[in-house]
C-alpha cells in the first residue's frame, strides 16, 4: 500500500505503537519512539544503527528487522519492504509473528510476484485461519491475473503536463466548465521548508491547473499564496460542491512535540481565491484522522474516510446527513462491513448521489489499493466490485473522479510505474480515462467451395435485431465489409449470402456483450449448385413399404433448410431400389417412396410446384464417387457402379448385402432455379390438401415405445427437433426433465425468449432452473400437431418427456394397439 504522510490517514500512534523492549539501548528506543509518531523516514535510519550494534540477541535483531519492514511498508519502498520480509520468513520469524507472511504476500502482489504469493498466503490462512485477509489475499492473485487478461475498454493517458517526481493525486475539478483541475501535490515549490518526517518528502498543498483550447494543460500553480488554504503542514484532497462555490478539503496538524489528527475544512470562494477556512465538525477529536470528503449535490449528506474507534480497522468509510446545506452535519454512521473491511478505506467518490467509488486494501484485488465501485439500493450499500483494469493495478490506484457532463470519462491517480508505451513521471501521477464509444465494423470474404477461389458479385444481407436491412456486394476479391455506422453496438445480425448458381448460405453475428471496440471477421464458402444428384442421409423402409417412417424424417431437415434457404429452386426426389425383384414391382415402390418423402416436404411447408416425384427403380445403379470400407477393409473403389454384374462379382454375401443398401437410395437434384414464390395473402383460404402417406392404412399410426415403468410413448417433433414423449396418467400437465429440456435448448428448438422469468436467471451456470416453464410453439405426431404447450422443467426427473392424457388427446383422437406395438391415431 501507498502511504502518502498523514494525507492518506493511516494507522495513528495508538495503531502503531511498537512492544518496547525493556533494556535496549537509548538507540533502538529513539527508533521506536520516532516509528510511534509517524517519523518513519527518521525511524528508518535509527533501527538500522540498531541493528549492527546487535550481536548475539536474535530475539531483538528479528524485531527491530520487522520494525525497519514496517517502515518501508508505510514509505511506500515496497520492494524493500518485500526484501526485509522475505529475510524474517527464512529466519522463521513469522511464526512468532504470523503478520509477517500477509504483509510479505502484499509487497509481493504490489510487485507482481503473484504466483509467489499465493504460498505465502495459504501459509497465513493455516496460522490465522480467523482472518479473512489471508483467504483475500490468496483470492487477488488469482483474481489479479483474470483481470489482467479481460481488461475494461478503459484507455489511460497520463498527464505529463501536469504530473511530477514527487506525488502527485486527488484531482477534483474546479470550475463548472471541467477544465480546471485542483490537485494534491508535494512537488517543489509548496509552502514550508521541512520535510514530512513520515516520508521524509515535502508536505502537500493544493495546486491548480487549467487546460486550455487546445487540450493542452498548464503547469500547476499554488492554489493560493496567502497562507490561509496552503500551510506549512499537510492540505490535500479537496472537493467543490455542486455549484463551485465551497471548497470541502483536509488538512493534517504539524505541531511540534504533539501528535496532531487531520480534519475537513471549508472555504468559501471569493473571486479567484478563497476565504478563511472553517474546521466541520465530524466527532472525533484533535487526534483524529478525518479527511477524503465527498458530497451530494445538494450538500446535505457527505461521505469520508476516518480512523473511529468502532470501525473495522484501519480507516472506514462514514456518512453523516443534514437537513440543510447551512445546517450542521449530524453524528456520522459508519458505512458496514459491506464497504469497510480491517485494511484502509478510501479516496471515497460519490457519483450522481447513488455510485459509491473509493480505493480500498481490504477487498480481493490486485495488489495496493484498488478502485472499487457500490450502488446506493434503498438505504443499503451494494458488494462493492473491482474496476478492474486497467483503471486497477499491481500499485496504487485511487482518487477516481468522473466528468458528468461526458460518461465514462475522467482522472485518477495511480502509483504505477508504467501503462503500455506510457511511462509514468515518478511517485503518484494523475492519469486521464475515457471508454471511448463502442465500434464495431464487419468484413470477410466469399469463396468457392468447390474451387476455393473468391466470388464476385455475391450478394451478402444484413439483417439486424434492430430491425435493419443492408446489403453489399463482393469485389473481384470477394471481399464484402460493413462500417461502423452499419454494425451496431448491441445488436444481432444473421447473414445471408446469395449468388445465381449457388446454394445461399447463412451465418450470424453478434455484438451483444461485446465491451470492446472490434473489427469483425466472417468469411463465408458457398456451394455450387451440383448438376449431379445429391444423395440424400440415410432414409430405410420397412421391406416392400414405402411410408417414411418417423425416425427417418429428420434426415430430410438440412433438405428443407436448404429449399427455405433457396425459394426458387425447383428439385426432383428420386428414389431407387436395389436389383432384388421385378422391374415393374421396383418402379412402383420406388415411386411411390419418392412420393412420399414429397409429401413430407409439402406438410413442412415446401409449395408442392417446387417438388417432383421420380422412382427409378433398378434402371440406374449408383455410380460411387469416394471408397467405401466395411469392418476397416476398403471394397468398393471411387470408380465403381453397383451394376447388377458388379454385385454378383463380389466375394461374400456380407459385401453384396452392403452395395444393395447403396444402391436403396433417395436423391435430389436441382431442376431449374427460376420458381417464383407465391405472395402469401392472410385473407385468402388456402385450399385443403389430403395426403394420403400410405393408401394401404386409412389411419395414421406410429411405432409405440413403452418406458421402464410401463408408459406408452412415441417419437415426436417438438419445433422440429425429434424427441421421445410419454402419456402420463399420474400429472395434469406436460413435465419434462433437465436433460431433456437442455437437449431442446442446445438443438436450438427453444431459446431463452420461450422461458416465463428473467432468462438470466432462469439458465444460469449452463442450466435451466428447476420448476421454470416454457413453451413449445408445435409439437407434431406425424402430420397431427398441437400449438403453443407450455412445459415445466422438473428436476426430481432423471429423463425424458412426459404429457398428461388430456394434452395428449389435443394432439389426435388415438388408440393403443399393444400387440403391434403401434399408436394409432383415428
Amino acid at each position: 500500500m501507498k502511504f502518502r504522510g498523514t494525507l492518506l490517514l493511516l494507522p495513528l500512534i495508538l495503531l502503531l505503537s511498537p512492544v518496547f523492549v525493556h533494556g535496549q539501548r537509548n538507540v533502538a528506543e529513539t527508533a521506536d519512539q520516532a516509528f510511534g509518531e509517524q517519523k518513519y523516514s527518521i525511524a528508518i535510519d535509527r533501527y538500522k544503527k540498531a541493528y549492527s550494534k546487535i550481536k548475539k540477541d536474535r530475539s531483538e535483531k528479528n524485531r527491530i528487522r520487522f520494525q525497519m519492514a514496517e517502515c518501508y511498508r508505510y514509505m511506500n519502498e515496497t520492494k524493500r519492504a518485500e526484501a526485509t520480509y522475505k529475510s524474517l520468513y527464512r529466519n522463521d520469524y513469522y511464526k512468532e509473528k504470523p503478520v509477517v507472511l500477509l504483509h510479505y504476500g502484499n509487497m509481493m502482489m504490489i510487485n507482481q510476484n503473484y504466483d509467489e504469493a499465493i504460498p505465502v498466503f495459504e501459509e497465513y490462512i493455516k496460522l490465522k485461519p480467523d482472518d479473512p485477509r489471508g483467504p483475500e489475499g490468496l483470492k487477488s492473485c488469482q483474481m489479479a491475473k483474470y483481470w489482467t487478461e479481460h481488461p475494461t475498454n478503459h484507455q489511460l493517458t497520463n498527464l505529463r503536463e501536469i504530473n511530477t517526481r514527487e506525488d502527485d493525486f486527488a484531482a477534483a475539478y474546479a470550475t463548472d466548465n471541467f477544465n480546471t483541475l485542483i490537485i494534491t501535490s508535494n512537488r517543489e515549490g509548496s509552502t514550508g521548508k521541512d520535510a514530512d518526517e513520515w516520508t521524509g518528502q515535502s508536505f502537500t498543498d493544493l495546486f491548480l491547473a487549467r487546460q486550455d483550447r487546445k487540450g493542452v494543460w498548464s503547469t500547476p500553480d499554488l492554489l493560493e499564496k496567502e497562507g490561509k488554504i496552503n500551510t506549512e503542514t499537510n492540505e490535500g484532497i479537496a472537493r467543490m460542491n455542486s455549484s463551485f462555490t465551497t471548497m470541502y478539503f483536509t488538512r493534517c496538524g504539524n505541531e511540534k512535540g504533539k501528535q496532531s489528527g487531520c480534519h475537513i475544512y471549508t472555504s468559501q470562494k471569493q473571486g479567484r481565491s478563497f476565504g478563511d477556512p472553517q474546521i466541520i465538525d465530524l466527532g472525533g477529536d484533535s487526534t483524529s484522522a478525518i479527511g477524503h470528503p465527498t458530497l451530494s449535490d445538494d450538500e446535505t449528506m457527505i461521505i469520508f474516510s476516518a480512523d473511529f474507534p468502532e470501525g473495522y480497522g484501519g480507516k472506514d468509510l462514514y456518512i453523516a446527513t443534514r437537513k440543510k446545506a447551512d445546517d450542521d452535519f449530524g453524528r456520522p454512521k459508519n458505512l458496514g462491513p459491506v464497504i469497510n473491511t480491517p485494511g484502509e478505506e478510501l479516496f471515497p467518490f460519490l457519483r450522481s448521489d447513488t455510485v459509491l467509488y473509493f480505493s480500498s486494501n481490504g477487498h480481493v484485488g490486485m495488489g495496493g489499493l484498488d478502485i472499487f465501485r457500490s450502488t446506493l439500493r434503498g438505504e443499503e450499500w451494494s458488494i462493492p466490485v473491482n474496476a478492474g483494469y486497467p483503471l486497477n493495478s499491481h500499485a496504487d490506484d485511487h482518487g477516481i473522479i468522473f466528468n458528468p457532463l461526458s460518461g465514462e470519462e475522467g482522472f485518477f491517480a495511480s502509483n504505477r510505474p508504467e501503462f503500455e508505451d506510457q511511462r509514468a513521471k515518478g511517485g503518484d501521477d494523475i492519469w486521464y480515462f475515457i471508454v471511448p464509444p463502442l465500434e464495431f465494423t464487419l468484413a470477410g470474404t466469399v469463396k468457392d467451395d468447390r474451387t476455393l477461389l473468391f466470388v464476385e458479385g455475391a450478394e451478402v444481407r444484413m439483417i439486424g435485431s434492430d430491425g435493419t436491412s443492408i446489403k453489399a456486394t463482393t469485389n473481384s476479391v470477394g471481399r464484402y465489409e460493413f462500417t461502423k455506422e452499419q454494425f451496431l453496438p448491441k445488436t444481432t445480425y444473421e447473414l445471408i449470402v446469395t449468388k445465381e448458381g449457388y446454394f445461399t448460405a447463412r451465418g450470424t453475428e453478434t455484438t451483444v456483450g461485446v465491451e470492446r471496440s472490434k473489427d469483425f471477421v466472417h468469411d463465408f464458402i458457398i456451394e455450387p449448385i451440383p448438376r449431379k444428384p445429391i444423395v440424400l442421409p440415410e432414409i430405410l423402409y420397412d421391406l416392400a413399404k414405402w411410408n417414411l417412417k418417423p425416425q427417418y424424417q429428420d434426415s430430410l431437415q438440412g433438405l428443407i433448410q436448404t429449399l427455405n434457404d433457396n425459394p426458387t429452386l425447383v428439385i426432383e426426389l428420386a428414389s431407387h431400389t436395389d436389383i432384388r425383384d421385378t422391374d415393374e414391382r421396383n418402379d412402383i415402390l420406388s415411386q411411390k417412396r419418392a412420393q412420399s418423402v414429397v409429401d413430407y416436404l409439402i406438410i413442412r411447408g415446401i409449395d408442392p410446384d417446387r417438388l417432383v416425384a421420380k422412382g427409378y427403380g433398378e434402371r440406374v445403379p449408383r455410380a460411387l464417387d469416394r471408397p467405401y470400407y466395411l469392418n476397416g477393409v476398403m471394397i468398393l473403389d471411387s470408380a465403381a457402379a453397383l451394376t447388377e454384374t458388379f454385385i454378383e462379382g463380389l466375394p461374400n454375401t456380407e459385401q453384396k448385402e452392403f452395395a444393395h443398401q447403396l444402391n436403396r437410395r433417395t436423391e435430389f437434384s436441382v431442376l431449374r432455379n427460376d420458381f417464383v414464390p407465391k405472395q402469401k395473402i392472410e385473407e385468402v383460404i388456402a385450399p385443403t390438401i389430403d395426403i394420403v402417406l400410405n393408401p394401404e392404412l386409412e389411419t395414421q399410426s406410429v411405432p409405440l415405445l413403452v418406458d421402464g415403468d410401463g408408459r406408452f410413448g412415441v417419437r415426436c417433433e417438438a419445433n422440429g427437433i425429434s424427441i421421445d414423449v410419454y402419456i402420463d396418467k399420474g400429472i395434469n400437465r406436460p413435465v419434462m426433465a433437465l436433460d431433456a429440456a437442455l437437449y431442446l435448448l442446445k438443438a436450438g428448438a427453444i431459446s431463452k425468449d420461450d422461458f416465463e422469468g428473467d432468462p438470466n436467471e432462469i439458465l444460469a451456470n449452463a442450466s435451466i432452473m428447476d420448476r421454470s416453464e416454457f413453451v413449445l410453439e408445435e409439437i407434431k405426431i406425424g402430420k397431427n400437431y398441437i400449438t403453443f404447450i407450455e412445459v415445466m422443467v422438473d428436476h426430481k426427473i432423471a429423463e425424458g418427456f412426459y404429457i398428461d392424457e388430456e394434452t395428449f388427446s389435443d394432439i389426435g383422437n388415438f388408440t393403443i394397439d399393444e400387440e403391434n406395438k403401434l399408436l394409432i391415431f383415428n
